[in-house]
């Protein structure tokens, strides 16, 4: 009986544990950024944070579900806006332009995740200067490259995204260690990119690895995948392995990047 007293009393603590999960606001350059955190308040003390950098269409549900995943493994996520005042994308064409006006002004891509990076570093709870970085197909070419303007970050980490660049970097450039998820069978991403992108980390002497999966497409992440395939015509596809896989190989990679 005073076993079981033991663990009564023990349940209502244990359901103080909970994912925050709020808007956060900040300013690149006079323009007002929308972003989302997430964190455990259960969870005492300082912690790192991470940096969620969203697919083409925008800051959505998607890029909040992986700031809460990585909220649960005990880091302070900050998912970053990259267009401005929130703005997202319903349709294949305003999402290109929405990134397109990003990705043709690399000035601008910085500015905007630095001052996302800034945000997170500051926070209370986050320990200064622990931070990495995820990002999904056009937030996964950003990360690699804020990783080859040598933005004090301990780690990216790109799923299926775009490798090609026109960047050169030179031995040493490179501070953050790099990982890569990407589709064999992902379109957008052919084997020349990789064996470019290959010969470019080694050239610049960086820590990096990439893992091809197999018969994978583009998108293989997200769920809704199939959704935007069958919706708009898209060489995408969901794989649940290719996921999941990609996931516990980046929980292991934060854990030794981040202290």
């Amino acid at each position: 009986m005073k076993w079981l007293l033991s663990v009564f009393l023990l349940l209502p603590f244990a359901a103080y544990a909970a994912v925050v999960g709020k808007t956060v606001e900040y300013v690149a350059d006079g323009v007002k950024m929308k972003g989302y955190m997430a964190y455990d308040d259960a969870i005492k003390g300082k912690r790192p944070g991470v940096l969620v950098v969203h697919e083409w269409w925008g800051l959505n549900d998607y890029a909040r579900k992986r700031a809460n995943m990585l909220a649960e493994a005990g880091y302070v996520a900050l998912a970053v806006d990259m267009y401005g005042d929130g703005k997202i994308a319903d349709h294949p064409k305003n999402a290109g332009e929405l990134a397109g006006s990003v990705n043709k002004n690399p000035p601008l891509a910085r500015t905007r995740f630095a001052a996302a990076q800034k945000f997170l570093d500051v926070q209370p709870m986050v320990k200064r200067g622990q931070i990495a970085a995820l990002g999904y197909c056009f937030g996964g070419a950003v990360v690699l490259n804020m990783a080859r303007a040598g933005e004090p970050l301990k780690g990216v980490v790109s799923y299926h995204g775009i490798l090609a660049t026109d960047v050169s970097v030179k031995p040493g450039d490179i501070k953050a260690k790099v990982r890569v998820f990407t589709g064999e069978a992902d379109p957008m991403v052919p084997p020349e990119h990789i064996e470019a992108f290959k010969t470019e980390m080694s050239n610049a002497r960086a820590d990096w690895q990439l893992v091809s999966y197999p018969g994978v497409k583009h998108t293989f992440t997200n769920p809704e995948a199939d959704v935007y395939a069958a919706k708009f015509n898209l060489p995408l596809k969901y794989d649940a392995h290719a996921d999941h896989s990609s996931w516990a190989h980046t929980l292991d990679f934060l854990k030794s990047v981040l202290k």
